[in-house]
C-alpha cells in the first residue's frame, strides 16, 4: 500500500501555465514553513483573522508545519480543508487552500491563501485562485465559491473583482481588541465561466478521491 491508498486525495494535482497545486508531504511542509518564517505580508497590515504571524520567524514556521498537518488530519467527507502548496519554478511558494462543509447539499466551498513575501506582485495569487476555482467548479461541480478578505486588503480585493467575485455581505471581526470588517465575497459558476482565462489541468480526482471529499458515492 502507499500513501495515495490510504488518502487519496494525495493523487489530486492541479497545474496552470506557470503553477502546480498539491498536498504537501513533510518536505513541501518544510519548504512551506520557510516561507512563513521569511514573512507573509506587511507587518503594519493584519490579513488573518487568527494573527498566527505574530510571533519570532522560527515560531511562525513551527506553527505553519503543525497547523497544516492538523488540517489534513482534520478531513473528513462531511468537512474538509485541502491546504495545497503552490509550486513555482519547482519552488513552494505560498499555500492554497479550499474547502467544504457538506457540499453535496450546499454545492459551495471556501477558499484562503498566502504567499511569501518575495513572490507578491507577480500574478501568482490570481493564478493559484484561479486553478483552485477550475477544481471547485469543474472538479467538484458547485455551484458557488466563497471567500472573504478585511477591509484594506487591496491585493485580495484585488484577485477577487478580478476572477469576478461579487460583494456578499460583511462581517465584523475583533482582532487584538479591535473591530474589524471582513468584507465577504460570492463567485457563481456563471460569472466564473464569464472571467476564466487561465487554462487548469485537473489530475488525480478520481473516485475514490472524490468519496474521501464526500461526493461521488460511499467510501469503500
Amino acid at each position: 500500500m502507499t500513501l495515495t491508498d490510504y488518502l487519496p486525495v494525495y493523487r489530486i494535482r492541479l497545474r496552470t501555465e506557470r503553477l502546480e497545486l498539491r498536498l504537501p508531504d513533510l518536505d513541501d511542509l518544510v519548504a512551506l514553513a520557510d516561507q512563513a518564517a521569511a514573512g507573509v505580508h506587511d507587518p503594519d497590515f493584519m490579513p488573518f483573522v487568527v494573527p498566527w504571524t505574530e510571533c519570532e520567524p522560527l515560531e511562525r514556521g513551527r506553527r505553519t508545519l503543525l497547523h497544516q498537518m492538523s488540517v489534513i488530519a482534520g478531513i473528513t467527507p462531511e468537512r474538509w480543508m485541502l491546504p495545497l502548496v503552490v509550486l513555482h519554478d519547482g519552488e513552494i511558494v505560498g499555500i492554497q487552500e479550499v474547502g467544504a462543509a457538506d457540499i453535496k447539499a450546499t454545492r459551495e466551498a471556501s477558499t484562503g491563501s498566502w504567499l511569501g513575501r518575495a513572490h507578491h506582485g507577480k500574478g501568482i495569487g490570481t493564478e493559484m485562485r484561479a486553478a483552485v476555482l477550475d477544481f471547485v467548479f469543474t472538479g467538484l461541480g458547485a455551484d458557488f465559491a466563497l471567500s472573504a478578505s478585511f477591509e484594506g486588503n487591496g491585493p485580495s480585493e484585488g484577485v477577487s473583482r478580478k476572477l469576478g467575485y461579487k460583494a456578499d455581505g460583511i462581517d465584523h471581526k475583533v482582532l487584538n481588541g479591535v473591530r474589524r470588517q471582513d468584507n465577504r465575497w460570492r463567485l457563481s459558476r456563471e460569472d466564473w465561466e464569464a472571467h476564466r482565462k487561465h487554462e487548469v489541468a485537473i489530475e488525480g480526482l478520481d473516485a475514490e478521491a472524490l468519496a474521501m471529499l464526500g461526493l461521488g458515492g460511499a467510501e469503500g
